[in-house]
């Protein structure tokens, strides 16, 4: 996913539609997106998919990057929408590991669709840079095991702590194993990356705790 995570918290704006915005010489588009962004981080899913759909009405050219909207769906249980996000992301950017693995998350929690047939439908993108989503990818493909994933910590940084545990605990959801899903999104959470880092996605696995009911 894109970089800038750590202002998304902060975007919360006054501006209530596009005609200000441009008024003020500020892109609508770019305004609506970081106001989506900090509706998710603080738990409003569907006001932030509201702010993502009016970022595409507004420019249709950024629909297949609207990876944030990917994400909204997902928690929103609109997992065919989540899917068909991610799979034009990965379409525009084949490199993107991220993507391919949530349009595998929404595929295998779709009742029609399921872990085994997602698994067989995950996307091919190219090596990632980063050793924890080759690790996490290659446990989605088969080809890893959870240890694999959560040793990539041992030889890294707070980031690969709290992405590894994030990672294991979607993985072992789409899998079903509800306990073993808290156990590692609620360890994610607790990582000093998790609680103070403000990335985008330790904001993703508090509203993921917190959508399922788990205590944080």
């Amino acid at each position: 996913f894109a970089a800038a995570f750590a202002a998304a918290a902060a975007a919360a704006t006054s501006f209530s539609s596009a005609a200000p915005a441009r008024a003020a010489g500020v892109d609508p588009a770019s305004l609506l997106t970081r106001r989506g962004m900090a509706k998710f981080t603080q738990g409003d899913v569907d006001g932030s998919i509201a702010d993502f759909d009016a970022v595409i009405a507004a420019a249709p050219g950024r629909a297949p990057y609207m990876w944030q909207r990917g994400l909204s769906l997902y928690y929103a249980e609109r997992l065919r929408e989540g899917s068909a996000q991610f799979r034009r992301d990965v379409a525009v950017n084949p490199n993107d590991t991220e993507e391919a693995v949530w349009a595998f998350l929404c595929e295998a929690r779709d009742k029609d669709i399921g872990f085994e047939k997602a698994r067989e439908d995950l996307l091919v993108v190219g090596r990632d840079p980063r050793a924890y989503m080759r690790a996490a990818y290659a446990l989605f493909a088969g080809t890893g095991d959870e240890d694999s994933l959560r040793a990539v910590a041992a030889n890294g940084g707070a980031a690969e702590d709290f992405y590894t545990w994030l990672y294991l605990g979607l993985y072992r959801e789409a899998k079903g194993d509800e306990n073993g899903a808290k156990a590692a999104v609620l360890a994610a959470v607790a990582t000093p990356y998790g609680s103070r880092s403000g990335d985008y996605m330790a904001a993703l696995a508090e509203v993921h705790a917190k959508r399922r009911g788990w205590s944080v």
